[in-house]
Parts: C-alpha cells; structure tokens; sequence
C-alpha cells in the first residue's frame, strides 16, 4: 500500500513534482511494482489529481473516503475488509524503493514463528551530524535484539559522553504491518508522546506493540523538501 496525500505540509504537491520525466507518485509506485514482492500494490489517496494520474498509467489506485491524521490510517481504511495477512507501507515519496530492504522486511514476518513481532521497519545508520541533528530525520533506538525502544526528532542517544562509541539510526518510513496491528492503530486514539514528535510509530509503542528494525545500507533520497527533489534528480541521473 501507498499512501499518497497530496497537501503535505512541508512540500505541497511534491508528489506530482517531476522526477526524471514523471511524477514522484508515479516513479514510486512503478519501483514498488517493480519488486515484484507483492500479491498487489494499490496507491491511496485523498487527491483528485494523484487518483487521475496513476488511474491514467493504468495502476490500482483507492480514493479515501474520510480524512486522515496520517498514512497508516490511510491505509487501514483501505485495507479494512481484504482479506490479507500482513500489509506493506511503502511512503509515496520514496522513488528509490528496492527489491532487497523489502525482501528484508517481508522476511521477518516469515521467521516469526511465535507471531512476536507486530510490524517491523527499516533504518540505517548515520554518521553526518548535521542529518543527526536534523528534526526532519527521525531516529529510532533498539534493543540487542532489534526491537524498537523509542523513536525521536531529537538526537538518540543524547552523546553526553562523546567517548562512548554510540550508533545513530535514521528511520526510513517503510513499514510492514500484521493486519490486526494496523486495525488495532486505527482504532487507537493519539497519545501525548506521538502528539508531541509528531512520528506516528511511536503510537504503537505507547500501546505495547513490538517493532521490528532491519537494517539496510540503502539510504536513497525521501523527497520532503525542495532541496531533497534536487538531490533526487541528481541520484536519477
């Protein structure tokens, strides 16, 4: 599933914004097809302009029928009554979406046998602290086995003591999701620690899920700004 809304606050309409010939939107959704990972792939908007547009590439596209906080709620709309185990999030703004960080994430539903884990995602490690300190990254900090402790806008851990050889994670907003998990999202009211960082995963947490963390080398470009759809037009390139 992707969720594709076009009024976002920091870019508006940067999904239809030209990427080598098409639009953010449409680049992504063919990467994700692409993959070849999925039973289906369907694009959710609330967007007259984004429906018309994959409609045209001929792609599976669902027009939301409420309003929504954020893309999991989109999605969990969407996906109310299929008939599906695990639900994939790919955002609409990453184009660069690859074969082998899904294949990563799948992978984790398929090694868990004891049905432990309820969605996981992915992040890689930074080392620039620029982007560490940068609100518009979000960190995630993990447990030994992987599992999420927290995610922030913030700098995690906080490097008080710069001798200790701490490891710094970007969140990248790709999910995997167990269906109930969703359902049980959507259900959920916001808490203040996800109303405040405004990271909607940190909801799962408040109420006591497990998220998995997989780790890839695949940074790629998620188009937030201006600036990003430069650096992005260059990676096409």
């Amino acid at each position: 599933m992707i969720p594709a809304r076009y009024s976002a606050s920091r870019f508006p309409g940067k999904l239809m914004q030209d990427l080598g010939g098409k639009p953010v939107i449409t680049r992504t959704y063919e990467a994700t097809v692409a993959t070849q990972l999925f039973d289906d792939v369907v694009v959710v908007t609330d967007s007259d302009i984004i429906y018309n547009e994959i409609s045209v590439i001929g792609g599976h596209i669902v027009m939301s029928k409420k309003e929504h906080e954020c893309g999991s709620d989109r999605i969990a709309e969407a996906v109310e009554f299929m008939d599906i185990d695990i639900v994939v999030n790919v955002q609409g703004d990453e184009p660069f979406t690859e074969v082998e960080s899904l294949k990563k994430l799948i992978s984790v539903f398929k090694n868990d046998d004891k049905k432990e884990v309820d969605l996981a995602s992915l992040m890689v490690n930074i080392t620039d602290w620029e982007e560490i300190e940068n609100p518009n990254t979000v960190k995630v900090i993990v447990d030994q086995n992987d599992f999420a402790l927290y995610f922030s806008r913030s700098p995690i851990p906080f490097p008080r003591d710069k001798s200790v050889d701490a490891k710094y994670y970007k969140h990248k907003g790709v999910y995997a999701f167990r269906k109930d998990a969703l359902m049980d999202f959507y259900r959920l009211p916001m808490l203040t620690l996800e109303a405040s960082e405004k990271i909607e995963c940190i909801r799962y947490l408040e109420y006591g899920k497990r998220i998995k963390m997989v780790e890839t080398n695949v940074q790629g470009v998620e188009i937030d700004t201006p600036e990003d759809l430069e650096r992005a037009k260059k990676l096409w390139k």
